[in-house]
């Protein structure tokens, strides 16, 4: 390889990562981090340890490959279909795949367990929105916005299918206003608020 064709690839190695960067950075604007609970909240993202006298369900940690995980852990809530942490958990682990139809259902069925979770509902309705279900998806962030008025994720995200799915610029701007009244330092709200700004200008 002559140092032309060396130089060649080297600028297209920095060009995709620079690109992918990018990428990256914008479409962090679009969701917010999901979030992370200890291991006794059971919120989205964590799950309590399984209780009572069943058997344990697949422990998270213990290093399986992913789709091993998830297999062992859907014979086990196919078999215990009340254990609402395991659901959960089986729900977190389809999310983090991508498996959104899946993931879905298994939040809905968290949800029959144990109702009225803003974060679980925000889930959900990522799932939703990941399906092209925009209106399914904004009146769940809705719904879990009613249960907290201070969620801001479920704001954050009908801001995003508002503004991006459903070029409704209007009312995301208005649910970007209550938006910040709840997170004024933070800087993802900046940043969303720049990418539906320019989105408008694009589409106008």
């Amino acid at each position: 390889m002559n140092r032309d064709n060396l130089l060649f690839l080297v600028i297209g190695v920095l060009t995709g990562f620079i690109s992918g960067y990018l990428l990256q950075d914008v479409m962090s604007a679009r969701q917010p981090p999901r979030l992370v609970a200890n291991s006794t909240t059971g919120v989205a993202g964590g799950v309590a340890a399984p209780g009572g006298s069943m058997p344990a369900a697949p422990n998270p940690n213990q290093g399986l490959p992913p789709m091993e995980e998830i297999l062992r852990l859907r014979e086990y809530v196919a078999a215990n279909p009340e254990d609402a942490d395991s659901v959960l958990l089986l729900a977190n682990l389809n999310y983090d795949i991508k498996s959104w139809e899946k993931a879905g259902q298994l939040y809905e069925q968290y949800l029959a367990l144990r109702p009225e979770s803003p974060d679980i509902l925000t889930d959900l309705g990522v799932t939703f929105r990941e399906r092209g279900l925009f209106n399914q998806a904004l009146e769940t962030f809705q719904r879990a916005e009613n249960l907290s008025d201070s969620h801001w994720q479920s704001l954050y995200n009908q801001v995003v299918v508002l503004a991006f799915d459903q070029k409704n610029f209007a009312e995301a701007r208005e649910v970007l206003a209550r938006l910040r009244t709840l997170q004024p330092d933070n800087p993802e709200i900046d940043r969303l608020a720049q990418e539906v700004e320019r989105q408008a200008g694009e589409t106008t």
